[in-house]
């Protein structure tokens, strides 16, 4: 196994995983084995990941921004940053509703399968939490984004991988304060950084030594705790309109690759492939962030001044897969219990959906959060948003892991659009965990 390439071990690791949950849940006891034999050792690699997510981006982006020299050049990657994600959400959430609305899977669902689903899943914690959190966030004021943004505690920032912006807010501060010190007063610092930087990414490689043994554990846990597949069945069509939609915006990734950078798409793909494989795995773009970043930089070439920035921004505010899974999931659940949609509704959507876009967390199960608040925006009744969430509670989890790529995708391709349009793409180097290996024994 050792000489396989690592995407091909993970997703080895990931077919024997779903293999193995398939066969744990036609034997008694299989579930709870998983659940305490197998499913921690997916949980520490995850745990893993995000231990050393913080570090990665402050010792990245210090070395990024310390190494511009020139701070106009920062705000140059900043403009084209947010242009580029703007430009790529509101192209997905637009697909979504095309598709959707082409499609329409809400019109094939039964009144017999919308009871059943209601019944099973409307009064369900997971969805009365989804509700609560999204009234909590529409309640807050138009700009209350920008002061969530500035922490009052570094430190506090630090701790919670929630508060990713905060600690990309503060590295910036730093960064900048760095540059106007003068390069002799701050060499010390930059010093120190760049070091802890190289560390950092040793740890991801260390880390990623047992990727294929964590997603094995990690989808064997999704299986034997998947839903009824009866439900599972009934919601087929809608599941295949959001992943006909997320294949779309693959294509649309490769296209922009392919015209904006010459590279080989298929060549692109295969390098973030492990990227994209973990983030289908843990269903969340800020555990998934370390290799992405690693990926990124050294086997496509972006240099770590773009990286450093893109892809943390992009891990909290790039939802591409998520926004286009927003408008299909709207619309959709609109279709099945008859509420109608006015094109002024669905512009609405595509505007309601991008903002959510930027406050949402990137973990698991935020979109359901953002749902919520997309169909308050239309005027949904209050009293069946959770018959709406009810609707696609059931196939809400493998549909995460799936958007949950596509987001890891869009970020690596505009760090890559934005590396080309400011001369910072150069030509991959490689590192192996052991290249070091032979100094210490």
């Amino acid at each position: 196994m050792k000489k396989l390439a690592l995407h091909w071990q993970i997703l080895i690791g990931m077919i024997l995983g779903i293999l193995f949950g398939l066969g744990m849940t036609s034997v008694d006891g299989g579930a709870s084995f998983v659940a305490d034999w197998i499913k921690p050792l997916g949980t520490i690699f995850v745990k893993l990941l995000k231990l050393i997510a913080v570090p990665l981006i402050i010792a990245s982006l210090v070395k990024g921004i310390s190494d511009l020299k020139d701070i106009s050049k920062f705000k140059n990657i900043g403009l084209r940053t947010i242009t580029i994600y703007v430009g790529t959400t509101v192209i997905a959430i637009t697909v979504g509703l095309l598709l959707v609305n082409i499609v329409q899977p809400g019109n094939g669902i039964s009144e017999e399968t919308i009871a059943k689903l209601t019944e099973t899943y409307a009064n369900s914690g997971g969805v009365q939490a989804k509700i609560a959190e999204a009234s909590k966030q529409k309640a807050s004021g138009p700009l209350q984004f920008m002061v969530d943004m500035v922490p009052d505690n570094a430190m506090q920032a630090m701790s919670n991988n929630k508060a990713m912006l905060q600690v990309i807010f503060f590295t910036i501060f730093l960064g900048i304060s760095m540059l106007l010190v003068g390069e002799k007063k701050a060499k010390p610092l930059k010093k120190f950084f760049d070091s802890l930087n190289e560390v950092v990414l040793k740890m991801v490689d260390l880390i990623m030594l047992t990727a294929p043994y964590a997603v094995f554990a990690l989808l064997a846990n999704v299986v034997v705790s998947s839903n009824d597949p009866d439900l599972l069945l009934a919601l087929l069509k809608y599941a295949f309109t959001v992943v006909g939609g997320l294949l779309i915006l693959v294509v649309f990734y490769m296209i922009l690759i392919s015209v904006f950078t010459k590279k080989n798409p298929f060549w692109f793909l295969q390098q973030i492939s492990p990227a994209q494989l973990l983030a289908f795995s843990t269903s969340s773009s800020a555990a998934t962030l370390p290799v992405t970043m690693e990926r990124v930089e050294e086997h496509v070439g972006v240099d770590k001044e773009v990286s450093s920035f893109v892809l943390p921004v992009g891990a909290t505010i790039n939802m591409d897969g998520t926004s286009l899974y927003q408008a299909v999931a709207a619309v959709f659940i609109a279709q099945a219990l008859s509420f109608d949609l006015t094109f002024g509704d669905q512009l609405t959507i595509i505007l309601t959906a991008l903002l959510a876009s930027i406050g949402s967390a990137a973990v698991p199960g935020a979109g359901m959060v953002m749902l919520v608040i997309v169909l308050e925006s239309v005027g949904f009744p209050a009293d069946k948003l959770a018959i709406g969430l009810a609707l696609i509670f059931a196939v809400d989890r493998p549909l995460d892991m799936c958007r949950t790529v596509i987001n890891v995708t869009g970020d690596a391709t505009v760090s890559t659009l934005v590396a080309k349009s400011v001369g910072k793409l150069r030509k991959p180097k490689p590192k192996n965990w052991d290249d070091h290996l032979k100094e210490v024994i």
